[in-house]
């Protein structure tokens, strides 16, 4: 189940991940699979903390990681989504601009 998809911006790669407002995810922390469109995956799951700055839902400490690790840019853009298979799991799918 889709959760978002959003093109990204520079203040989304150096302050933190402003979520659309349809997300609908709580203030949690978050274990997170990462993979390319291409199913290549990063080596481990990634927590990913989602809190509350100036009245948005924001992911915050574990983003910054997974932005430098997968090499993202402003134009590129993820899809975070809720996968179920006996429990749920949260997966980001990233798409580069190039």
């Amino acid at each position: 189940m889709e959760i978002f998809t959003k093109q990204l911006t520079p203040v989304d790669l150096e302050r933190g991940l402003v979520l659309p407002p349809r997300s609908n995810l709580e203030h949690r922390e978050l274990s997170t699979i990462v993979e390319s469109c291409a199913g290549t995956r990063l080596p481990d799951p990634v927590t990913i903390h989602c809190s509350t700055t100036s009245g948005r839902l924001v992911f915050t400490r574990g983003w910054l990681d997974i932005a430098r690790d997968a090499g993202l840019r402003s134009g590129d853009t993820v899809t975070f989504y809720q996968e179920v298979n006996g429990g749920a799991q949260y997966k980001m799918r990233v798409r580069n601009a190039g």
